[in-house]
């Protein structure tokens, strides 16, 4: 019988997460990382940038171990959504750097923390804000899923690359012309839907 370490468990499917968000930011140039490819705005490396705040609040700020980072979203007078977003000025190196930092810190809670530890999230309500080092990690990790999930979609609309990572794309096997197929029936399928629904 095997035996299994919940922090390295936790560690593992948080860190997969990580990598395939980074991962989405390869080989496109600077317009293709910031492009807004929903009505909401969303773009590759501002996923990144929210994360990285997620993380250093989270699994920081939390537990009574903030982090060095200067985050100016957070700040009095910050813009709004502006988590969400990289300026010109913010290079892909520097927001990346940003989350590599961001998750070391993480992992350094993870690390020093049981984690039946309680913290208190400074943005929750008061009376309602406790949390467990564990309650918090699967947030983070559920958190940060969603968002390698939108920057999946995202990438798929720039230039077609689907997957996890480079290795694994957990696509059915079929070149172009298989897809197109695919996609014909299932909008097919739907118009057939609307048509005997209606």
């Amino acid at each position: 019988m095997t035996t299994s370490d919940p922090k390295a468990d936790l560690r593992f499917y948080l860190q997969s997460a990580r990598d395939a968000l980074l991962w989405k930011l390869e080989g496109l140039s600077e317009y293709d990382i910031r492009r807004p490819l929903t009505p909401t705005g969303t773009n590759l490396l501002g996923l990144v940038k929210h994360v990285a705040g997620v993380e250093l609040g989270y699994l920081g700020d939390t537990f009574g171990r903030p982090s060095c980072e200067t985050l100016p979203w957070l700040e009095d007078g910050g813009e709004l959504n502006s988590d969400m977003w990289a300026t010109a000025a913010e290079s892909r190196e520097h927001i990346v750097e940003l989350y590599r930092r961001a998750w070391a810190h993480a992992d350094a809670t993870v690390d020093a923390l049981e984690l039946d530890a309680v913290g208190r999230v400074p943005w929750w309500p008061s009376g309602g804000d406790e949390v467990t080092l564990h309650h918090a990690v699967v947030r983070v990790i559920a958190d940060t899923h969603r968002h390698a999930g939108h920057a999946d979609i995202v990438r798929e609309l720039i230039d077609g690359a689907v997957g996890m990572n480079e290795g694994n794309d957990s696509m059915a096997p079929g070149d172009a012309a298989w897809w197109e197929t695919y996609r014909g029936e299932l909008e097919r399928v739907a118009r057939q839907a609307d048509l005997d629904g209606g």
